[in-house]
């Protein structure tokens, strides 16, 4: 009879683990990625005239600064 008894008792830890294991694989699977916002055109045109900015900035330091010969 104990035998019997410790047989049922692996059987529900075997259940009750399994039915972890399916839960947690399901609520995993549910959760849909977020998409990413996506950026207002006025946002888009401020990040390009500052790009344009730096640029401009990067050219004129590069016209003041004395070349120096490349070896």
């Amino acid at each position: 009879m104990i035998h019997g008894r410790d047989r049922a008792r692996q059987c529900l830890i075997g259940l009750i683990i399994g039915s972890c294991a399916v839960l947690l694989i399901t609520a995993c699977a549910s959760d849909q990625p977020k998409p990413l916002p996506q950026p207002t055109p006025d946002q888009v045109r401020g990040h390009a005239d500052r790009g344009f900015e730096k640029l401009k900035q990067e050219e004129q330091e590069r016209v003041t600064q004395p070349t120096t010969p490349r070896q």
